[in-house]
């Protein structure tokens, strides 16, 4: 067994850090190409593994995900603001918690959400005029922001919560670009951006405080257990029996509010700015509209035959993962692609380096949803947009059913066409969006 992993030379203090927080996503690719399976460098004082093998990445998430857990380094201001929600708890809380929440997701449920999440959409469309310039980043936001506080938390958004939410996440994504003095520094250390950033999460709470008030008293008998099956009345009911603090509730809530829209909203997003790059898969769209819908809104009973769309989302996912790296610790020494890696080692997984890797993916750069009918024989953790294991993404099914339906509805009356000449700069915080948003231009079909 080798000693240790191949991997850049960093410089003193700030390790790889300041080429990492340059550019994330040409560092990673780079990383990929040039050393293969597992890549070890430093992110300031924090010694890094980069696992490429999807096979490795099957062993960390599913297999031997025991002997891995969320790192503590994520847990100070990733910590403050989600707390022990379902992202970042562990162990037994994770598992209660996973439990308790899972009927609010459950596929039977979620299959009855197509109507309301239609609806909520054709609200969305009714403002846009023909030849007008909107942002598809905050238009996407706004109406999965919209489902899920309908379908996982039981009220609505009226227009000054959408206002303050939306001033809230700008301060709330800054904190979480990569930042090499952020990396080499103690965590007490005073930097700048914390200030706006606490206020941003005091903003959030007050949000979700008016959303929990609204709510008690309408959350049904905790005793049976009868009532609305939407994730906040199942914690309401929980906390009637005694098993839920208020600060749970918060941490699930901020968790359920900011996680339970970005993926989708995101996702959206570029696969409307695919789409406008590629008018035949486009057209291949509007076609696959017209034929299984007929001019009528989709329903339930159309999804499973928007086969192209389908692949258009899953390809938009792979191209422009919403999660681009996830990190994992090493509990105990593991063995990894030949290597030892130590107890407390970061682990880092980049979607956005396997989605793009040569190794797994004929001609990765370039659109193609017909791929996903070809080469079925790659890798499963080739491609994990939604993580994998007893932590994927609980609401996976959820993303994927607004993702097409949002896609198929609007496309029925409308085409985006990129108001910019140069393509997006990818902004990387928690999750990768397009650093000033994404101009679309609005066009009648």
């Amino acid at each position: 067994m080798s000693s240790s992993p191949p991997g850049p030379r960093g410089e003193p203090l700030f390790g790889s850090s300041r080429r990492y927080a340059r550019d994330p996503f040409r560092f990673l690719s780079a990383l990929e190409s040039a050393y293969g399976n597992v890549v070890q460098f430093d992110l300031g004082p924090l010694d890094t593994y980069l696992l490429t093998d999807p096979s490795d990445v099957e062993r960390v998430l599913v297999s031997e995900a025991e002997r891995f857990r969320k790192p503590d380094f994520q847990n100070d201001a990733l910590g403050d603001l989600l707390g022990k929600g379902l992202l970042l708890s562990e162990g037994q809380t994770w598992r209660e918690q996973r439990q308790l929440a899972n009927p609010a997701f459950d596929m039977r449920r979620v299959m009855g959400f197509a109507d309301d999440i239609v609806a909520h959409n054709d609200d969305l469309i009714a403002d846009w005029t023909d030849g007008e310039v909107i942002n598809a980043e905050l238009d996407m936001t706004e109406v999965t922001l919209a489902v899920i506080v309908d379908l996982m938390l039981g009220t609505d958004l009226n227009d000054e919560r959408v206002r303050t939410i939306r001033e809230a996440l700008e301060p709330l994504g800054a904190r979480f670009e990569p930042d090499p003095v952020r990396f080499a520094a103690p965590q007490w250390l005073p930097m700048p951006g914390d200030s706006e950033y606490r206020n941003a999460v005091g903003t959030m709470e007050g949000v979700i405080d008016d959303i929990v008030a609204e709510r008690r008293g309408t959350h049904g008998d905790p005793e049976s257990d009868e009532g609305p099956d939407d994730l906040l009345s199942i914690l309401l009911r929980a906390q009637d029996r005694g098993e839920q603090s208020d600060r749970q509730i918060r941490d699930e809530v901020m968790t359920m509010l900011l996680a339970g829209h970005d993926t989708t909203a995101l996702t959206l997003t570029y696969t409307w700015y695919l789409l406008s790059q590629h008018p035949e898969a486009e057209r291949r769209v509007h076609d696959e509209i017209d034929d299984v819908l007929g001019g009528d809104p989709p329903t339930m009973a159309d999804v499973g035959d928007l086969d192209y769309i389908e692949r258009v989302v899953d390809e938009a996912m792979r191209l422009y993962p919403p999660v681009y790296t996830m990190f994992r610790e090493a509990t105990e020494p593991v063995e990894l692609g030949g290597y030892r890696i130590p107890e407390g080692s970061a682990i880092m997984l980049s979607q956005w380096a396997m989605h793009r890797s040569e190794r797994y993916w004929d001609d990765p750069d370039s659109f193609d949803p017909d791929r996903w009918t070809r080469d079925r024989d790659r890798p499963r953790f080739a491609y994990f947009p939604f993580g994998g294991g007893p932590r994927h993404c609980i609401g996976k099914h959820l993303a994927k059913l607004e993702a097409k339906l949002i896609l198929a509805r609007t496309a029925q009356r409308y085409r985006l066409e990129y108001a910019r000449d140069a393509e997006p700069e990818l902004r990387p915080t928690l999750t990768m969006h397009p650093r000033d948003g994404m101009p679309m231009r609005v066009r009648e079909r």
